[in-house]
């Protein structure tokens, strides 16, 4: 395919850009392969037009399109939220820059997308990504225990497809073992360390759910695996994050969950949390409410609740502390599963380690998290983010879970201020490089796709662009003091609150807030570079948040 075939029109004069909050702009309008370019018109003098609209067109959502005589207007409503709109002379003209944009924005095709011809001048296409292997997480666990090794058993993905080549099991469990193991879990997702909690010796394992099925069928080298799991643990408590009626139904399927006949040294516990269509239609519901500014408060706030998504995010948080819960507090394992292991396992495991490490609050930290926990864990980015909230095509496969997770992680640097390294803007620009980036790092569903199209090799990585010195203090968090602490979130209704820094970014002004968040870190700089000037500053001599503990209550169902 060629997408000049894709292309109806190319240049457009006369077009009027119009976007919330901004006064509207005419100019030039082109259309390329990847990109939607309005130049303003230029002054006089010789003056050059200004480039005012550079769209990556893998950012749009949905076009709509309304012709009037001569006039025709397009509405761009973009995967971050934005909505453009465009007032285009001609109906032909129109209805052709509208019918490029939506054939462009559908190019499925990964090896087809703007990241594999992205080539900036200050970066090199090997950079970033061997900052994060799995080899060196490792070797921090081996040098605190030798009760886990890595296994290289998946290096040509077809024990699992959707697992890396290297992951880390028991020591005494071999590959073969493994190979068996894989066997018994759906998609061959057979239990993997996904966290060792130094404070204990406790772990963290994910895995799919056991294909137990209608006859109660048992595998010796999975319960050998769990056994080995526990180490001479006395317990551990298997989260499972479906219903217990889901995974009773799962069961008739050919799915199921661990009956303790089995696995006797293992408690479960089942904490429902959404994942799928009932997300996505929350996640467009709440973009619904917010956009609608004629809306009355009552009204809003009703409109707020009806969407869930502040009970998605508590069920989140909660299920997540109630896994930290296990490891710090009871000093037991934990397993955490639900159907296929790659949606809401991976939102459980990465939250309860941002609760749990303060390493993993750390920007370094968060970013190797990222990398272990969603992108090499499995995480299928280029299903679950097809599209955002305003598409109107209604795909199965999408869902908001790493947006959720995003949320959840947002409401902790909210409660706890001090204590993750990095800001809030680093999670709005993970929200948009997920849905639609010139960076390789999230496209795919598994290694083994990247592997395929060779995403290493042909794109460059996110994490080598965030980590350059300029763009790194960007993303910092002035008010960070490292806290040891657990921090342990309230997750009452009054606690959680709407992340408007997302939500109503397009729709109202944050200048005052951002002229705030300047300020403070010029307050922070200015000690930094004068300490002996610092000495009655609140800013630099602040406290570590306290960790305010959570107790999560519930009865256990065993099989």
């Amino acid at each position: 395919m060629e997408f000049a075939e894709l292309i109806k029109t190319a240049k457009v004069e006369n077009v009027q850009l119009s976007c919330s909050g901004l006064p509207p702009i005419k100019g030039t309008l082109c259309i390329t392969s990847h990109h939607l370019l309005l130049s303003s018109q230029p002054g006089g003098n010789g003056e050059q037009g200004t480039v005012e609209l550079w769209l990556l067109i893998r950012n749009v959502d949905a076009v709509e399109k309304r012709v009037a005589n001569s006039l025709g207007t397009i509405t761009l409503k973009c995967k971050d939220l934005k909505v453009l709109q465009l007032e285009i002379p001609g109906m032909e003209e129109c209805l052709n820059i509208a019918s490029s944009t939506e054939a462009l924005s559908s190019v499925d095709s990964v090896m087809m997308m703007y990241p594999f011809f992205y080539r900036p001048q200050s970066m090199k296409l090997k950079d970033g990504w061997q900052l994060y292997p799995l080899q060196y997480y490792y070797e921090q666990i081996a040098s605190e225990t030798g009760a886990w090794r890595l296994s290289c058993a998946n290096g040509d993905f077809t024990i699992c497809s959707s697992y890396p080549p290297a992951v880390i099991v028991p020591a005494t469990v071999d590959d073969n073992i493994l190979k068996k193991a894989a066997r018994f879990r759906q998609g061959g997702r057979f239990p993997v360390l996904s966290y060792y909690h130094k404070k204990n010796g406790t772990v963290m394992l994910r895995s799919s759910q056991p294909l137990i099925g209608p006859n109660r069928k048992r595998c010796q080298e999975d319960e050998v695996l769990l056994s080995a799991a526990l180490d001479g643990a006395g317990r551990g408590f298997i989260i499972d994050t479906r219903s217990a009626q889901a995974a009773k139904q799962a069961r008739m399927m050919g799915g199921g969950t661990e009956p303790t006949s089995s696995y006797p040294r293992w408690k479960r516990l089942h904490r429902p949390l959404e994942r799928g269509r009932p997300l996505q239609e929350s996640f467009i519901k709440l973009v619904e409410a917010c956009n609608d500014t004629s809306l009355s408060m009552d009204r809003w706030l009703s409109k707020l609740e009806s969407s869930k998504w502040l009970a998605h995010v508590k069920g989140a948080l909660s299920t997540a502390c109630l896994a930290a819960q296990c490891m710090e507090r009871e000093e037991a394992c934990v397993l955490v599963h639900g159907a296929e292991g790659t949606d809401t396992t991976l939102l459980v495991t990465a939250l309860a380690q941002v609760i749990l490490d303060p390493d993993c609050r750390t920007l370094a930290g968060f970013q190797g998290l990222l990398q272990r926990e969603w992108i090499e864990a499995g995480h299928p980015f280029h299903f679950r983010n097809a599209h955002s909230a305003y598409s109107h095509a209604r795909l199965k496969q999408e869902a908001p879970i790493f947006l959720l997770f995003l949320d959840c992680v947002w409401q902790l640097g909210r409660q706890f201020p001090f204590s993750l390294q990095f800001s809030e803007r680093l999670l709005l620009v993970l929200f948009e490089h997920t849905y639609a980036s010139c960076y390789g790092t999230f496209l795919c569903n598994s290694e083994k796709e990247r592997c395929l199209c060779k995403v290493k090799e042909k794109t460059h990585s996110l994490w080598a662009w965030l980590n350059q010195p300029s763009e790194w203090k960007k993303h910092l968090n002035p008010l960070y003091t490292y806290n040891a602490l657990v921090i342990w979130p309230s997750v009452e209704p009054q606690s959680l609150q709407l992340w408007q820094g997302l939500f109503l970014r397009w729709i109202r002004s944050s200048q005052y807030l951002d002229e705030a968040w300047a300020e403070i870190q010029r307050l922070v700089t200015s000690c930094e570079d004068a300490p002996e000037e610092s000495a009655g500053c609140t800013l630099c001599h602040s406290q570590p948040d306290a960790a305010y503990p959570l107790t999560i209550t519930g009865t256990a169902n065993e099989g």
